[in-house]
């Protein structure tokens, strides 16, 4: 069971950390992904982090969110600074395999809401 924390509203170029806290005894071999999705659009990749800590962004990301794992805390984060009012979604974080800059999904959270205000 995956549990999304710390949406919020934020003004533009503020920052938020998201968390998603694992229950059960997997969460070390999982690969983690932060998926978004906003109204009308389709849900999308923003970050996925492998069991060993490599990383992979979506482009209009890059350079301003981190995805980051306490394997010790079942915990995985998204620091997200310079937020922009398109960065506004709901988001949610998964559990699945990486394979490369790759990530499947296997598991979903319930999503956290982000709003960025201009």
């Amino acid at each position: 069971q995956l549990q999304a924390s710390g949406g919020g509203l934020v003004q533009t170029g503020g920052s938020l950390r998201l968390s998603c806290a694992a229950s059960g005894n997997t969460f070390s071999r999982d690969g983690m992904g932060w998926y978004r999705q906003a109204p009308g659009k389709q849900r999308e990749l923003v970050a996925a982090i492998a069991t060993g800590g490599g990383t992979n962004y979506a482009d209009s990301v890059k350079g301003r969110f981190a995805v980051s794992r306490d394997n010790a805390k079942n915990t995985a984060y998204l620091q997200m600074n310079g937020l922009k009012p398109e960065d506004t979604a709901v988001y949610f974080c998964s559990a699945g395999r990486t394979y490369g800059s790759l990530y499947y999904p296997n598991y979903w959270g319930q999503g956290t809401l982000v709003t960025v205000s201009s």
